[in-house]
């Protein structure tokens, strides 16, 4: 990622941060860290489209299904086609059940 695009990231989480609690700044920063390390900010952003849609669009879509958790959890680790546009979205099988699991907790924060 260009130093462009993590001081933007930075930015972004400083002032999300800013308003939170402890907590939910650990959990915030968790989530962060975690959508950095399996390199989901190389498709998506957290308040914008860039080649998928934004994950507070994400978030937004899903909050009220029921299931959106484990929906999210299984889109991230099989990916999916069609849902958000003609770019699909790669299987991630490098993440694990409990990684989706957590991205997914953590976007749906995010709305």
């Amino acid at each position: 990622m260009k130093a462009k695009s993590h001081a933007a990231v930075g930015l972004v989480y400083a002032l999300a941060c800013a308003s939170m609690g402890p907590a939910a700044r650990a959990e915030t920063s968790a989530g962060l860290a975690l959508a950095q390390q399996e390199n989901c900010l190389s498709c998506h952003s957290v308040k914008r489209q860039f080649m998928g849609p934004s994950l507070h669009d994400i978030a937004d879509r899903y909050a009220t299904r029921s299931d959106a958790s484990a929906y999210l959890a299984r889109k991230i680790v099989e990916g999916s086609a069609g849902v958000w546009g003609a770019v699909p979205m790669p299987a991630n099988t490098q993440v694990t059940p409990d990684e989706a699991a957590q991205l997914a907790g953590w976007i749906l924060t995010l709305k």
